[in-house]
């Protein structure tokens, strides 16, 4: 099973009523066979811009973060759930990108720019791309260019 994150948007209420909202949220997870990593709360904040919710304008939203595995045929029953739920503002559910290692060494970052490795490759590909450039052709069937004096 694929792990998910879902950023959770809550409206303004007390600490039972969130922990309401995050056990209805965590029972639709356990429902359809998934399992919670972890949940984190990123407290009160002010939304960037005013948000409908189930009729109520929200400026102000408590953030958490939630982590679960499940599977991906059961992703949008949850998305579904967060919707109908009267509690939550937003909901948003993402796969987490993987990150890439790249090696990087200290004495590579100290050369000048041009004598970087990485930057050497892309240069002789330029140059081979620069030989391998088609020439102007005129087409025009007569044996002169007749705009050039």
């Amino acid at each position: 099973m694929p792990t998910y994150e879902m950023p959770l948007l809550l409206r303004l209420s007390t600490k039972a009523e969130y922990t309401t909202a995050l056990k209805t949220v965590a029972n639709s997870i356990f429902e359809t066979g998934g399992f919670i990593r972890k949940i984190e709360n990123w407290g009160t904040k002010e939304l960037p811009c005013k948000s409908v919710a189930h009729g109520k304008t929200h400026t102000h939203a408590n953030h958490f973060m939630i982590c679960f595995d499940i599977s991906p045929s059961q992703v949008s029953k949850i998305d579904d759930d967060c919707k109908r739920n009267i509690s939550v503002i937003r909901a948003k559910i993402f796969k987490p990108s993987e990150s890439t290692k790249q090696e990087c060494t200290l004495h590579e970052e100290l050369l000048p720019p041009s004598y970087r490795p990485k930057l050497q490759k892309l240069l002789e590909e330029a140059r081979k791309r620069k030989g391998a450039e088609n020439k102007f052709k005129y087409n025009s069937s007569l044996d002169y260019y007749p705009f050039m004096r």
